[in-house]
């Protein structure tokens, strides 16, 4: 397993394996119990037949952003953000012309739980598990004095994008309707996860580890039981130089809605794999099925195998500093977006100014690290009239956002070209 195509074949296997094992046990086909997976009422039913150390969770939203905040402690910077109930939407017009880095009080929130409280002199991470010779327990004393590194890189919810799901497909979804604002890049700061795994003694022959946040109030992966949330990676991915559990962003303590007092960070996987509000991690010698993977993590459609693909890294995205639906006044301007990618770096951004039909290429602008963005811009002096503008990356593997994406079940890594509409007046 020796990058994240490997790792993601791994995990894929894992899935197939927790179908075949659950299956199995309710005495069911595996056709059968794939249509029952897929069926909240099957889901219900099964939802007391655990499997080791399943991690559970769901995204969960509405179709209009409220005024309810109560998973959310930070401050809402007025005109910034839209929000919903444990969500906020960063707002791509606030970022125009800003840093690089995604401010703390601007940086897009996905709380599945209100914050648990922090007491540095009470709080322990846990380490154990069948994978490690010597099970221990750190303090955040201990974890912030250890040697960290710093590493730039997005967060970014699967869900991302949702929302052109259904304006393409013409369906509607449950969850949260993310437009392109459900990421942020920061600075995070922290101790390398494979430096933990050696301080317990790690075993050679350990396979994938639990992570495990202190919340106690996340609904589980069918929405109705409350639980603990976790994230199965494997040992490869854990031991990797960039793989942490951080303390900092941006250069201040974790805060409370983004993690604190740790969160785990792997630099270009989707946004459940950042577990937050970490109380324990587990290091396992034999396969852990994770029940919320099989069930939330996965590409489900028409379009893909009947037990799901696997999500691991992100796709790649682009959007433009601008208000959705802008009206501007016909004079000449310095369009400005950004672009990323969760497999590597963007090596070029092509603009659209007319729908599609013509494309020219935008100046990028450093930094331009991967597994983050780039910032990008392109002149345009626009007449009246009503545009569509649109923004397609490639990064340096060979990816490139296509012009259409096939549906799927729950509106996960939409990475289309997006049609940002724009009316220009005289």
């Amino acid at each position: 397993m020796s990058n994240d195509f490997d790792q993601e074949d791994y995990l894929q296997a894992r899935v197939d394996q927790y179908i075949w094992e659950k299956s199995r046990y309710l005495g069911l086909s595996r056709q059968r119990f794939l249509q029952i997976l897929g069926s909240i009422a099957g889901a219900t039913a099964m939802g007391g037949l655990a499997v080791p150390a399943s991690a559970q969770g769901q995204q969960i939203g509405s179709k209009s952003f409220k005024n309810n905040t109560s998973k959310i402690i930070k401050p809402l910077p007025p005109g910034y953000i839209s929000h919903s109930s444990g969500t906020l939407e960063m707002n791509w017009e606030a970022m125009y012309g800003r840093g690089y880095l995604v401010p703390n009080d601007w940086f897009y929130v996905h709380n599945r739980s209100k914050p648990p409280a922090f007491n540095p002199s009470t709080w322990r991470l846990q380490l154990g598990g069948t994978g490690i010779n010597k099970p221990c327990e750190f303090t955040y004393d201990d974890i912030i004095g250890m040697p960290s590194i710093s590493v730039t890189s997005a967060i970014e919810c699967a869900a991302n994008g949702r929302i052109f799901f259904e304006e393409v497909y013409n369906k509607t979804f449950s969850g949260a309707r993310w437009r392109l604002g459900a990421i942020g890049v920061a600075e995070w700061t922290g101790v390398p996860l494979g430096l933990l795994l050696e301080r317990a003694g790690l075993k050679s022959n350990a396979v994938d580890v639990l992570i495990q946040g202190k919340d106690i109030d996340s609904l589980d992966s069918i929405g109705i039981n409350k639980s603990k949330y976790g994230f199965v990676v494997p040992i490869a991915k854990a031991k990797m130089d960039n793989s942490l559990i951080v303390y900092a962003m941006n250069g201040e303590p974790l805060p409370p809605d983004h993690g604190s007092p740790c969160r785990a960070i792997f630099p270009g996987w989707a946004g459940n794999a950042n577990v937050k509000w970490i109380e324990c991690i587990e290091v396992s010698s034999e396969p852990i099925y994770s029940e919320w993977i099989a069930k939330q993590a996965v590409l489900v459609g028409s379009d893909y195998p009947r037990q799901g693909k696997l999500i691991t890294s992100q796709n790649v995205k682009s959007a433009f500093e601008l208000g959705w639906s802008a009206t501007l006044k016909a004079k000449p301007y310095l369009l400005r977006g950004r672009s990323w990618s969760g497999k590597g770096q963007i090596v070029r951004v092509e603009i659209s100014l007319d729908g599609g039909k013509t494309w020219q290429m935008a100046r990028l602008r450093e930094p331009n690290l991967p597994f983050a963005w780039v910032r990008w811009d392109v002149d345009w002096n626009p007449t009246p009239g009503k545009y569509f503008l649109q923004a397609r990356a490639t990064d340096n593997l060979g990816n490139t956002q296509p012009l259409t994406v096939p549906w799927n079940d729950k509106g996960l890594l939409y990475g289309a070209v997006v049609s940002h509409p724009v009316i220009v007046q005289g």
